[in-house]
């Protein structure tokens, strides 16, 4: 069983990616950084440090943040947005839809998510 571990190659955490996955969610929820800060019981310089990738939190810090930004840990640390209900299909979906992301500008996100909310409230009834 040790064995196995050894052989096993880990992830090692980016915190810049995970200072941009809480940048993104912030704005997403049109949460100020000084707002963020409130609720996290930190200065809104600490919350500029996490989203720059500068500084990381306690693990009592990313379990209210998670719960402020309403995602999991595994997403912000990770950027996995796996959800036990999906299939294996919506999972690799979702995966190939990151890849794209990841090529496109600010702007262009920005017009994406609008489309990706526009067209979910369609299809939700809302």
């Amino acid at each position: 069983m040790a064995e196995d571990i050894k052989e096993q190659e880990f992830k090692t955490l980016d915190q810049k990616e995970m200072g941009r996955r809480v940048r993104n969610r912030r704005e997403a929820k049109d949460m100020s950084r000084e707002e963020l800060a409130e609720k996290l019981s930190v200065s809104p310089q600490f919350i500029a440090y996490i989203e720059y990738g500068n500084k990381g939190v306690s693990i009592k810090r990313l379990y209210l943040l998670c719960q402020i930004l309403d995602v999991t840990a595994d997403y912000l640390l990770a950027g996995n947005v796996y959800d036990s209900d999906k299939d294996q299909e919506a999972i690799k979906v979702c995966e190939e839809i990151m890849g794209l992301l990841k090529r496109c500008n600010a702007r262009q996100l920005h017009g994406i998510r609008d489309i990706a909310e526009i067209y979910a409230d369609g299809v939700s009834g809302r």
